[in-house]
């Protein structure tokens, strides 16, 4: 069997198992299998596949069908033009959160920024990847999330940069910052169940859902930033798209001024940000 005949019969098992996206999945598995970077594949299609290749696409393909994730699958998701880590322990990162880091590197470059429920840490990288001379602190309250983000932060060439601590949300942190970004758990208990399976199964259910309304974790970061961010500082978190009233509603409440709700890609509300007054609650500019 040729490399392209095994890609097509791949790539028809993965659609039979409702797979969106089933021929490009299989050509990033295929191009794994056989250890060939997946942008030079079309120029090996005519080969043989190898038996000891055959047995590992077929291996790859049978937990695709399985719905679990191809960047699970890889171990490793491009984000912003960055290779991540991705493993069991962290939240896949989603493209519509390239819309929070474009957001934040319109905005006035910040000399210190905090990444709250890091997971595999693309926030803090990212950013302080764009941003050279920033330093940041990552947290979460994952051990093994921690462990992702540190290997990535050095994958990256931040990790002088960035510190790596466990805190629920702000307790253990100390300073203040002049930005605070998130992607925190948003997701209600209540659709917990009709998520797709890639999402459901494969990521860190306390990465999901804050077992409630899906609205916990904005409460509890909105009420805390403002003792963490300098005068003038933003604050800024990813949303689920029918959340943006609520939340922006939550920043309102906790003092925020010039809240914006921001939309993805597709139109739909994803990014919510604040700023921190510049005379609030007795602190002097």
């Amino acid at each position: 069997m040729t490399l392209r005949e095994a890609l097509l019969e791949a790539a028809r098992r993965l659609e039979a198992a409702g797979i969106d996206g089933s021929a490009g999945d299989a050509r990033a598995l295929l191009a794994e299998a056989v250890g060939i970077a997946r942008d030079r594949l079309t120029l090996h299609l005519g080969e043989d596949l190898e038996p000891g290749a055959a047995v590992r696409f077929a291996a790859l393909i049978a937990r695709r069908a399985a719905r679990e994730p191809v960047a699970k699958i890889l171990g490793r998701r491009v984000f912003w033009g960055r290779e991540f880590e991705v493993t069991a322990d962290v939240l896949d990162p989603r493209p519509e959160t390239e819309c929070l880091i474009a957001e934040a590197l319109a905005g006035p470059k910040p000399l210190t920024l905090l990444d709250l429920g890091t997971g595999s840490g693309i926030l803090a990288v990212t950013l302080l990847a764009e941003w050279p001379e920033v330093r940041g602190v990552a947290t979460d309250l994952s051990d093994a999330a921690l462990a992702v983000a540190a290997r990535n932060a050095a994958r990256a060439g931040v990790a002088a940069r960035l510190d790596v601590i466990r805190a629920d949300w702000f307790a253990g942190v100390t300073g203040l910052f002049d930005l605070i970004v998130s992607n925190p758990p948003y997701i209600g208990v209540d659709e917990m169940a009709g998520l797709m399976p890639e999402v459901r199964d494969h990521d860190p259910r306390l990465a999901l859902t804050d077992e409630a309304d899906g609205l916990a974790a904005y409460r509890a970061i909105a009420g805390g930033a403002g003792a963490h961010l300098r005068p003038g500082g933003r604050l800024m978190v990813e949303i689920g798209w029918r959340q943006g009233a609520a939340v922006a509603d939550i920043l309102r409440a906790a003092g925020f001024e010039a809240v914006a709700v921001l939309p993805d890609l597709e139109g739909r509300d994803r990014v919510v940000c604040g700023v921190w007054p510049v005379l609030s609650r007795g602190i002097a500019p």
